[in-house]
């Protein structure tokens, strides 16, 4: 069963290979969703500052009659600080708002803040400021693991050839019909994991004939046949769902897609309208 399965980081710790999204899900409500998630098997949990739920994300790990060990928890360090002393407080701020001890994976959400994302300014010193404040909670035993968020070839390399440490993981916008393939096979060949946001691009490929009619020769759903890919992929999907039945059903996937299907697949002409997560800008818009 995949949510039994894990991948190795660099520095040898284990993260479970599918993972539960809380993008969206209110701090009101993400505690039942992570319980219910937890209760069916569950051990990822990915939460970040820009939430805004990381209180009731924590409330959810420490109530979960498990032991802390075997929870694997991520969050994100706002995209918006790029110095050293706003970065080292936002750790600990992180820390203190899930009422955790530890956190197993903290990741830098972007290489630029919002509002210039995707710009022509990369703030490689920035990202130096902050990822030494990661380094240094690492170091310092807060963090298990540390990597980054949306970083492209040349915001990895600056970290590669300046940092201490390198990053053990890049999480990217990835999913049937929009693949960084590139970015993927940069980041393999420098020893960093991919995980996969968005695997089910958001709910936009739900209603794609072809995909629908592969996942219909499968004997599975579109959301199953799309995490199923990333996985096929050596990459770790994070689909979010508040919803227990669909917690479940993208928990079930263990099948294998044929080489000549995933070239169909990696194939797929790209998606490019997300609907309403068109004003996010992963998704592409202009803050």
């Amino acid at each position: 069963m995949i949510l039994n399965e894990t991948y190795t980081l660099p520095n040898g710790v284990k993260i479970p290979k599918l993972g539960l999204g809380t993008w969206m899900i209110d701090d009101n409500t993400v505690a039942a969703a992570v319980k219910a998630a937890i209760a069916i098997g569950y051990r990822h949990i990915d939460t970040a500052q820009a939430y805004a739920n990381e209180r009731g994300v924590g409330e959810a790990i420490r109530s979960s009659g498990l032991a802390r060990d075997d929870l694997f928890v991520t969050t994100k360090l706002d995209a918006a600080f790029k110095t050293h002393a706003e970065s080292r407080a936002a750790i600990d701020g992180s820390l203190d708002s899930l009422g955790l001890d530890h956190i197993d994976l903290m990741i830098i959400h972007s290489p630029q803040p919002w509002g210039e994302f995707a710009g022509e300014e990369r703030f490689f010193d920035g990202n130096l400021q902050a990822w030494r404040a990661l380094e240094e909670a690492y170091n310092a035993g807060k963090i298990r693991a540390i990597g980054v968020s949306n970083f492209e070839e040349a915001d990895l390399a600056n970290l590669l050839n300046n940092a201490s440490i390198k990053p053990m993981l890049n999480q990217v916008l990835a999913h049937i019909s929009n693949t960084p393939f590139d970015l993927i096979e940069y980041c393999e060949s420098k020893g960093i994991l991919v995980e996969a946001y968005s695997p089910v691009a958001h709910g936009k490929i739900l209603d794609h004939r072809e995909i629908a009619e592969m996942a219909a020769k499968y004997g599975v759903s579109v959301p199953q046949l799309s995490i199923r890919y990333c996985l096929e992929l050596g990459l770790l999907p994070l689909p979010k769902t508040a919803n227990p039945d669909h917690m479940r059903t993208n928990a079930a996937v263990d099948f294998e897609i044929s080489a000549a299907d995933m070239d169909v697949l990696k194939s797929m002409d790209r998606i490019k309208d997300y609907g309403d997560a068109n004003m996010f800008p992963v998704y592409g818009a202009k803050l």
